[in-house]
């Protein structure tokens, strides 16, 4: 159980970051909650948009406010499995093989365009984003904690797009999209950049230390079993649902369970509620749907699948 301490000191330290945040990315409030509510759960984040949205510089902003060690991997179809996660080369002076790290050994990760790359590139990112290690010739090295990686995607119909496969997109935990901004949003973009570069001058406001408290208190929060049985039932109606080819994992809902968590910690509460849920069924489920034929072609995309499966479900009450 989350005490009053834990619970006060999740609520400013959360305040601090995203307030921090929105002196550099304007606007999309929702989003950087988003982007927040997989940085304190340890859910790694998919962000789909088109190129100059800011999805760089949202990630950045973060990165800065902890003052983490930070590492952008531009994916090309060029790069290599080892330029990622490292490779033993041979040391002329000690006479000896050594481990030579590749670009993954830090604690923020940002794969940039990684549908770009190769299947085979993805997966070695993939991989160290499960395991949170990497292994080079037989011997395993632990990533740095706390770990977190936020990849980017260009759209499917982008020249030299190498869509990830539905089994490696699940291993993202949240997916979002941020969209053009607004009029006012954008002025409000080219005032602040039109003299200086905001993310330059931006100051650290918390500590990696701070966030892996944080993670522990997120674990903390608690959730009844009635809300337990809402995600399964979730899940389970997406694995026979006509609009759905393939259904949701066993990793979907417990992922669902750690973003409800973040969700409550970031409105301030020591347990999940109902609407946890529904806020976060579509950024942590649609990314991982395969849609039927039919609904395809009918233009539903998954989003608006999720939110109707969620819309048919008998919402537990008094929990």
């Amino acid at each position: 159980m989350v005490t009053e301490k834990q619970a006060r000191f999740a609520r400013e330290q959360i305040r601090k970051i995203h307030d921090n945040i929105s002196t550099v990315f304007v606007g999309k409030s929702k989003k950087v909650d988003l982007l927040l509510a997989g940085f304190v759960s340890g859910l790694h984040v998919l962000v789909e948009d088109v190129p100059g949205v800011g999805k760089t510089t949202l990630a950045r902003s973060l990165s800065k406010s902890i003052a983490l060690d930070f590492s952008r991997i531009q994916f090309t179809p060029d790069l290599l499995p080892g330029d990622i996660v490292g490779m033993n080369v041979w040391d002329q002076e000690k006479r000896c093989m050594t481990i030579k790290q590749g670009s993954i050994m830090h604690q923020f990760i940002l794969a940039d365009e990684i549908n770009r790359a190769t299947p085979r590139t993805q997966s070695a990112l993939l991989e160290a984003m499960q395991e949170e290690s990497v292994s080079v010739d037989g011997t395993t090295y632990p990533l740095p904690k706390p770990f977190f990686v936020v990849a980017t995607q260009n759209p499917s119909h982008f020249l030299g797009a190498y869509m990830l496969p539905e089994a490696e997109l699940d291993r993202f935990g949240i997916s979002f999209s941020l969209g053009y901004p607004d009029i006012a949003e954008g002025i409000n973009i080219l005032d602040r950049f039109k003299s200086e570069d905001p993310l330059a001058a931006m100051q650290s406001v918390s500590s990696p230390e701070d966030i892996i408290h944080l993670r522990k208190i997120v674990r903390m929060i608690s959730i009844k079993d009635e809300l337990k049985a809402f995600i399964l039932e979730i899940i389970a109606d997406s694995r026979t649902s006509r609009h759905i080819r393939l259904g949701l994992s066993t990793r979907s809902a417990q992922q669902l369970l750690r973003a409800s968590q973040s969700s409550a910690l970031l409105e301030g509460r020591p347990f999940v509620i109902p609407e946890d849920i529904i806020s976060m069924a579509v950024p942590v489920l649609s990314h991982r749907l395969i849609l039927s034929a039919e609904t395809q072609i009918r233009n539903m995309n998954a989003s608006s699948v999720i939110e109707e499966i969620v819309s048919k479900k008998k919402v537990p009450v008094g929990v």
